[in-house]
């Protein structure tokens, strides 16, 4: 088994990397300062699980974890810090996926009993969204939304993209329509669309999904239990979920985890 861990601070790497050992004494274990030394070394050499200190100059430990999964998809990342704010309700959230400093033998083996950390269901979300691999709107109780028209699904997923940023409709025609000159019969068409969209929300009852102003949409990140969101929100089961496809059947979409 091959270990990385990187963190900016010399004792607190220290500190790491004697309790990864400890823990696991057969493993292959390398410490890192530097960020992109890991990142390459994970390139050359591979590696099966890294700890990864989440606040660090230059690129964090979600910006790194991203390029690993690049790397490698099945790679196992999890995440240490000493700061307060992932007590408390943001730990019993991750039922595990974090270490809190001082890092310590007992609490890296309690991470490592369980290295395919699940995703907890979102509370009162209305809608339960795939963004990694092809993208997909399922109920909380897991049925598929029926989108009656693919453009309309694609409508959707671009203002799940876009997080809860408000969507004009020029710019949605864009996007879904590619090339095409923003003419009326198109125009038109685009309103039968977004018709379509809100319907087929209105049937599973979340149609407040989606926050619609004059020639604007948004999305209500609130009432959506969204894979890539969570990437963002430093939830580990999305992040070891996460295997470099995203919203693979659209050609607009990027991924960035912020």
């Amino acid at each position: 088994m091959r270990i990385l861990c990187v963190d900016d601070e010399p004792l607190a790497l220290k500190m790491l990397e004697m309790s990864i050992q400890k823990a696991v004494p057969d493993a292959d274990v390398t410490a890192f300062e530097d960020q992109d030394e890991l990142l390459e070394e994970a390139k050359k050499n591979g590696c099966d699980i890294a700890f990864l200190d989440i606040h660090m100059r230059g690129m964090n430990g979600v910006e790194l974890a991203k390029k690993l999964k690049e790397v490698n998809p099945k790679m196992n990342l999890i995440f240490v810090t000493g700061y307060s704010e992932y007590t408390g309700d943001a730990m019993s959230l991750h039922a595990s996926g974090y270490i809190m400093k001082p890092v310590s033998k007992s609490k890296v083996e309690k991470e490592l009993a369980d290295l395919r950390f699940p995703i907890q269901p979102k509370k009162n979300a209305l809608l339960r969204v795939q963004c990694f691999g092809n993208f997909d709107v399922f109920t909380p109780d897991g049925a598929h939304v029926r989108f009656e028209r693919s453009k309309s699904k694609e409508m959707f997923a671009y203002l799940v993209h876009k997080r809860g940023t408000s969507c004009t409709s020029r710019e949605i025609f864009a996007a879904i329509f590619e090339d095409e000159p923003y003419e009326k019969k198109l125009q038109n068409l685009l309103q039968t669309y977004t018709h379509s969209m809100m319907k087929s929300l209105k049937a599973v009852g979340a149609e407040s999904a989606v926050i619609h102003t004059y020639n604007a949409f948004a999305v209500n990140p609130e009432v959506i239990d969204c894979d890539a969101y969570r990437f963002s929100e430093l939830d580990p089961g999305a992040v070891n979920a996460y295997e470099c496809e995203y919203m693979s059947q659209y050609y607009w979409a990027d991924f960035s985890p912020y």
